[in-house]
């Protein structure tokens, strides 16, 4: 049985004094692209910090396997208007790395033109691309990224999903990625979980897209990419086992009421 890179049992993250995460369970196997998707305030980003190391939880435990090395592309990046950093001297933050290899991993990107330009004047797609870069610089086992084509049009959301399937087949690294654009995701995955401060459902696309806590949480989508973010809390809960089937349980969360996300 292969063994999964990252695992998580039973985590419970606190933030003051909100749980944001409750008996969250998942795990990450080799070479595999995995999403979470939820509405915003779910815990997608606490949930990634935590298997970061960043956030320490309350309760549960996380394991990953010996050496793994993690590439890690974060929702959001500020950089100092007045820092003269060019996109090449930022990819050997902190760790040094030669003129060739920084160049051959913009190239990789689809980005080489920007080598020497300040990063605070890149547009959004080749800011996000050289975040990429500098992750795949570390010769990641597991990606993990944030939400990372927020902000992007659709083209560049698109062009940017495509670039990070290119690099799981060249490089055989696993993704573990947060995303708010479910046409794409439900296309590209292998495996999606629904996280709302707990996991909802999970499974293969095809499993989760016909499970009813998908559908109370989603809705209808708005022609495609991005969906209104609607979650009812009156729901079953739903697993997907081997990935090819689900079952639910009713938990009653008493009166249900939306919350809404034009991300």
């Amino acid at each position: 049985m292969t063994q999964p890179l990252i695992e998580a049992r039973g985590l419970c993250v606190r933030l003051g004094a909100q749980e944001v995460l409750h008996d969250v369970s998942l795990k990450v196997d080799p070479g595999e692209i995995v999403t979470i998707l939820g509405p915003n305030g779910s815990g997608k980003s606490t949930l990634l910090r935590a298997l970061l190391g960043i956030l320490r939880p309350e309760h549960g435990g996380i394991t990953r396997k010996p050496g793994l090395a993690v590439g890690y592309v974060p929702q959001k990046l500020h950089i100092d208007r007045t820092l003269p950093l060019t996109a090449r001297r930022f990819l050997s933050l902190p760790q040094r790395h030669g003129k060739a290899e920084t160049e051959a991993m913009l190239a990789r990107v689809g980005v080489p033109e920007v080598a020497d330009r300040p990063m605070t004047g890149l547009s959004g797609g080749q800011f996000q691309r050289v975040l990429l870069a500098r992750a795949l610089l570390t010769r990641p086992e597991l990606l993990m990224l944030d939400e990372p084509t927020q902000g992007l049009d659709q083209p560049g959301e698109a062009a940017f999903y495509r670039l990070i399937d290119e690099v799981r087949r060249d490089t055989g690294a696993a993704v573990l990625m947060v995303s708010h654009d479910l046409h794409v995701v439900m296309s590209a995955s292998d495996r999606v979980i629904c996280l709302n401060g707990h996991v909802c459902c999970e499974g293969t696309p095809r499993v989760v897209s016909n499970a009813p806590e998908y559908r109370a949480l989603f809705g209808l989508g708005t022609q495609g990419a991005l969906a209104l973010y609607q979650h009812v809390h009156d729901h079953d809960h739903t697993h997907g086992h081997d990935h090819e089937h689900s079952h639910g349980h009713d938990h009653g969360h008493g009166p249900s009421h939306a919350e809404h996300d034009h991300a």
